[in-house]
């Protein structure tokens, strides 16, 4: 058990961060694998929204950069040889 005012409000923080950096990812997870099942003019739209909430993923330290740039490079490769 944390003994210092300063350790127990890094508990406090870092649960708080646990909880976002989750919640991110989650969001993250079902956008692409929606990018991935979409088909026909909305498929476009929905590749886009997975790659903006890649990209402030990034900006907000929940995913590394070159996880999102592999995860977007990938949806953009589907987008295109898609029919």
């Amino acid at each position: 058990m944390a003994n210092t005012k300063s350790a127990i409000k890094r508990i406090r923080q870092n649960e708080r961060r646990r909880l976002r950096n989750r919640a991110m990812r989650s969001k993250i997870r079902g956008t692409v694998k929606a990018a991935r099942a979409a088909e026909g003019t909305a498929r476009a739209a929905v590749v886009l929204e997975a790659i903006r909430l890649l990209d402030k993923a990034v900006s907000k330290g929940v995913l590394h950069r070159n996880t999102a740039a592999r995860k977007k490079s990938a949806l953009a490769r589907r987008l295109v040889a898609a029919p």
